[in-house]
C-alpha cells in the first residue's frame, strides 16, 4: 500500500481526492495546508508520493518542492487549474513528476500516480548515471595527470607510465584514481 501525503490549503477541495485515494487502496498519511518545510514533513512521515492540489503553483511552493525532491526523494503529483506553459515548465523543473490541469476522475488517479512514480524513478536513475559519469571523468583526469607526472619525472612513454601506475595501485591494493591523487598531492608538496 502506497503512503500518500496531500498538500492543499483548502481541505474541502481535497476531500474527494482523499476519498478517491482511500478507495483505490492508498494510505493517506498526512494532509497539510502548505508546502512550507515539506522536506521535513517527508523525512518525518516518509510518504511514497506527495500530491499537491492548488489553484496555481507559486514560487515558494515550487522552491519547497525542489528542495524536497532533491533531498527526500519522493515523487510529486500536482493537481492545479493553471495550464500556463511557463508554470508547467517551472513545476517540472522543480521536480514535479506529474502536472495535471483540472480535476481527475477516480479511475484515472492510479495511472497518473503510477506514471509519476515511473518518471521519478527514471529521473533518479539518470541523475545517478550522470553523477557516476562525472566521477569517472574526474578520476580519469586525475589518472592522466599522474601519468603525465610519471612520464616527465621518469622519462617514460604513456603506456609505461600507465603500467607503472597500475602495478603500484595493485601492490598497495588501491584504486588507480586514489593512488594517482596521492601521487599528485606528493608532487605538489615537493614543488612547494
Amino acid at each position: 500500500m502506497l503512503r500518500v501525503m496531500i498538500i492543499d490549503d483548502e481541505p474541502d477541495r481535497s476531500k474527494p481526492l482523499k476519498q478517491s485515494l482511500v478507495d483505490n487502496g492508498y494510505e493517506v498519511v498526512a494532509h497539510i495546508k502548505n508546502a512550507i518545510n515539506i522536506e521535513d514533513q517527508c523525512a518525518r512521515l516518509k510518504p511514497d508520493i506527495v500530491i499537491m492540489d492548488m489553484e496555481s503553483p507559486n514560487r515558494d511552493a515550487l522552491e519547497n518542492v525542489c528542495v524536497m525532491t532533491m533531498n527526500a526523494g519522493c515523487p510529486v503529483v500536482m493537481f492545479t487549474h493553471d495550464g500556463d506553459k511557463d508554470k508547467i515548465r517551472a513545476a517540472t523543473q522543480a521536480g514535479v513528476s506529474a502536472y495535471v490541469v483540472g480535476n481527475i476522475p477516480t479511475e484515472r488517479l492510479t495511472p497518473v500516480i503510477d506514471a509519476a512514480i515511473a518518471r521519478f524513478e527514471e529521473f533518479n536513475n539518470l541523475r545517478e548515471e550522470l553523477a557516476l559519469t562525472k566521477l569517472k571523468l574526474e578520476e580519469r583526469k586525475v589518472v592522466e595527470q599522474a601519468k603525465g607526472l610519471l612520464m616527465k619525472q621518469r622519462n617514460l612513454d604513456e603506456d609505461e607510465a600507465y603500467s607503472l601506475l597500475r602495478s603500484m595501485a595493485m601492490k598497495k591494493n588501491m584504486k588507480l584514481a586514489d593512488l594517482s591523487g596521492q601521487l599528485i598531492d606528493a608532487a605538489k608538496m615537493l614543488i612547494l
